[in-house]
């Protein structure tokens, strides 16, 4: 089965890059989970520390786009922290594309089967 894979990668404010990562950790990411957002991976980027990805998974371009309008547009994210959190954003982009179901899992450091190959390699 193949999904939908979608990468958002956010320039982040100088200097803002500790703020960033703590409101997402402890706000954007629950609220996305509650709302049923699989998050395969996120974190700051290697190369910059202005750079942060957030990596997700569809079912369907359809998916995406139902998920996203509901979410973003529900009191949830429009009285929450959205203001908080975007303050910190300098600018972002999206990039969708297809990936298989090895693949996808391959490349997660949130996603289950990752977490338990890990665990099996490190407690053999």
């Amino acid at each position: 089965m193949n999904h939908f894979i979608e990468i958002c990668s956010l320039n982040l404010k100088p200097g803002k890059h500790e703020e960033f990562h703590r409101l997402y950790m402890e706000e954007a990411l629950p609220l996305l989970k509650r709302w049923n957002f699989d998050v395969v991976a996120h974190g700051p980027s290697l190369h910059d520390e202005n750079s942060y990805y957030v990596i997700r998974r569809f079912d369907s371009l359809a998916q995406r786009e139902e998920i996203e309008d509901v979410y973003y547009a529900s009191d949830d994210w429009r009285q929450g922290r959205r203001e908080a959190i975007l303050a910190l954003i300098e600018s972002y982009t999206d990039i969708v594309f297809e990936l298989d179901e090895v693949t996808v899992r391959g490349c997660g450091n949130n996603y289950p089967a990752r977490r338990e190959m890990e665990f099996v390699l490190t407690n053999p």
